[in-house]
C-alpha cells in the first residue's frame, strides 16, 4: 500500500495584467522563502491559462510533510498570504485559498475499493467517474433530502448562480463560453429555458384565487349590474323584469328603446347587452352567420377545415363565454408556440452568417439562450409590479424599470450577436436589424397559429 502524502495548501491567484510584472517578482521571492521553511516538501506555481476577462493567473501549491507542518505554516508565515497580496496590489491580484487532502480510498487496492451503487464502477474517490454518482448511499436526515432537493437554488457557487449572473449582464458570454468548450459551470441550455419559461407562465397566468379556489372563501355572487366594457348583466330567469326595466330607463330618456332577443338566455345563466361608445345600445342576438362568399378564395386545404358550420360553432362558443376558453386555450398553447420559433429564428440566423462555419445547432442555441434572458426579464418585471403594490411604491417608480429594462432586451440581442458572432459594429447592426424583422414577423405567425389552434379546440 503506498505511504500517504502530507495536505497541500492550494492558493489561486487572478492578477491584472497592470501589475503582472511586480506580482511576479513577488511571486518568484516569496517561493524562495517560502520553500526552505520547515515542514515544507515541495512549493512550486503554475500559470491558469489565458481568461476571457483578459486577466492572466496561476496557482500555488505547498505541499506539507504533515498536518502539524500544517498548521505551523497557517500559523506563522501562511497566516493570511491571501489578503496580504490583495492588500499589497490594491486588489488588483485576487487570491483564494483552500486545503486538499488525498481521499483514503485512493490508497486501497483496485480489488478493495468501493464499487459505485448505480453503475457497480470501482471508486476512485468520493464521486464515480463513469456515472457521476456520489459514493454516499443513505440519506440519514431530513435535511439531507431538502438538501438535494434545493441545494442548486441556496448554494452560492452552484451552477444555477453562475448561469443567472452571466445571462442577465454578460450578452453571449453563456453562448460563447459553450461554443468554446466551457460548460460545466452552467446550467445546460435547454433545461435553463425550459425552467425560465415555466416560472415566468407560473408566475404570469397562475391565479390561485382560481386555481386553489377551495383555499378561499367565496365572494359575494353578482347577478346583475355593470360589468366591464359597457356591458349590463342580467339574470335569464329575470328577462321580463329586464325589458320592464329597459323600458323605464328608455321612458326616462336613459336607454333608447331597446327589444330584448328571444334568445338572449345562454349557458352561464343570464345575457349581454353592449353599449357603444355613444351609449347607443347594441343587441347581442347571437348572429353567428358565416358567408360562404368569404371562404372561396381560401387554398382547399384550408376550406375544407373553415367550413361554415365549424365557424359558426366557434364564434357561438366565444358569445356564450365571453372569449374565456379561447384565452385559456390560447396561453395553453404560447409556451409550444415560443419552442417553435426557435428553428424558425435559427435558420435566419444561418442564412445571416453563412460564412461564420457554425452548426445549425449553434445558432439554435444562440436563441435558446436570448429567450432564457427574455423570460427571465419578464418575470422580474412582473414580480416588481406585484412588489410595488404590495408595498404601495409610487407607480412611477417600477413603470421606469420596466420601460428601461425593455429598451436592454434589443441592446442585449445586439450585445450578443457580437460577442457570439465577432463581427463588426457596423455590420452587426445591419444584421441586427434585418433578424429584429424577422423575429418580429416570425412572432406573429406563430402567435396567429396559436391562435388558430386555440379556436378549433375549443
Amino acid at each position: 500500500m503506498p505511504t500517504r502524502s502530507g495536505p497541500v495548501y492550494e492558493i489561486s491567484f487572478v492578477v491584472d495584467e497592470s501589475v503582472r510584472d511586480d506580482f511576479d517578482n513577488w511571486l518568484g521571492e516569496h517561493l524562495s522563502e517560502t520553500r526552505h521553511a520547515a515542514g515544507i516538501a515541495d512549493c512550486s506555481s503554475f500559470p491558469i491559462a489565458d481568461r476571457d476577462d483578459g486577466r492572466s493567473g496561476c496557482v500555488c501549491l505547498y505541499v506539507f510533510d504533515s498536518d502539524n507542518a500544517l498548521d505551523d505554516f497557517l500559523d506563522g508565515v501562511g497566516t493570511d498570504i491571501a489578503g496580504d497580496v490583495t492588500s499589497r496590489f490594491r486588489g488588483l491580484v485576487t487570491a483564494a485559498a483552500r486545503i486538499l487532502r488525498d481521499d483514503s480510498t485512493l490508497d486501497l487496492p483496485s480489488a478493495e475499493s468501493p464499487a459505485c451503487l448505480n453503475c457497480g464502477t470501482q471508486l476512485k474517490g468520493q464521486y464515480c467517474g463513469n456515472c457521476g454518482q456520489r459514493s454516499r448511499s443513505r440519506l440519514i436526515s431530513l435535511w439531507e433530502l431538502i438538501s438535494d432537493a434545493f441545494g442548486d437554488l441556496f448554494e452560492i457557487d452552484s451552477r444555477l448562480w453562475q448561469t443567472l449572473v452571466p445571462l442577465m449582464i454578460r450578452p453571449g458570454q453563456l453562448t460563447h463560453d459553450y461554443l468554446q468548450g466551457r460548460r460545466a459551470r452552467y446550467m445546460p441550455p435547454f433545461r435553463m429555458y425550459l425552467v425560465l419559461s415555466l416560472l415566468f407562465f407560473v408566475i404570469a397566468f397562475f391565479d390561485p384565487r382560481e386555481e386553489l379556489g377551495l383555499l378561499f372563501e367565496p365572494g359575494p355572487e353578482q347577478t346583475s349590474g355593470t360589468a366591464a366594457d359597457g356591458e349590463i348583466a342580467v339574470p335569464d330567469e329575470a328577462i321580463d323584469e329586464a325589458q320592464r326595466v329597459l323600458d323605464e330607463l328608455a321612458a326616462d330618456g336613459v336607454l333608447p328603446d331597446v327589444e330584448l332577443p328571444e334568445n338572449a338566455a345562454t349557458d352561464g345563466g343570464g345575457f349581454i347587452l353592449k353599449l357603444d361608445d355613444d351609449g347607443e345600445a347594441i343587441e347581442v342576438d347571437g348572429d353567428c352567420n358565416v358567408d360562404s362568399a368569404d371562404l372561396e378564395d381560401l387554398p382547399d386545404w384550408i376550406a375544407r377545415r373553415l367550413t361554415q358550420e365549424r365557424l359558426k360553432r366557434i364564434c357561438e362558443k366565444t358569445e356564450i363565454d365571453g372569449g374565456k376558453a379561447l384565452v385559456e386555450k390560447l396561453l395553453d398553447n404560447i409556451p409550444a408556440a415560443l419552442i417553435f420559433l426557435l428553428p424558425l429564428m435559427a435558420f435566419v440566423l444561418k442564412a445571416l452568417y453563412p460564412l461564420s462555419k457554425r452548426y445549425y445547432v449553434e445558432h439554435l442555441l444562440f436563441f435558446v439562450h436570448f429567450h432564457a434572458f427574455f423570460f427571465l426579464i419578464l418575470t422580474l418585471q412582473i414580480l416588481l409590479m406585484r412588489i410595488s403594490t404590495m408595498l404601495a411604491i409610487p407607480e412611477a417608480v417600477p413603470i421606469v424599470t420596466i420601460v428601461v429594462t425593455s429598451f436592454y432586451v434589443p441592446v442585449y440581442l445586439f450585445k450578443s450577436m457580437r460577442r457570439v458572432y465577432g463581427q463588426g459594429w457596423f455590420v452587426s447592426l445591419l444584421k441586427f436589424i434585418v433578424l429584429l424583422i424577422s423575429y418580429l414577423m416570425g412572432f406573429f405567425a406563430t402567435m396567429m397559429g396559436a391562435f388558430a389552434i386555440a379556436a378549433f379546440s375549443i
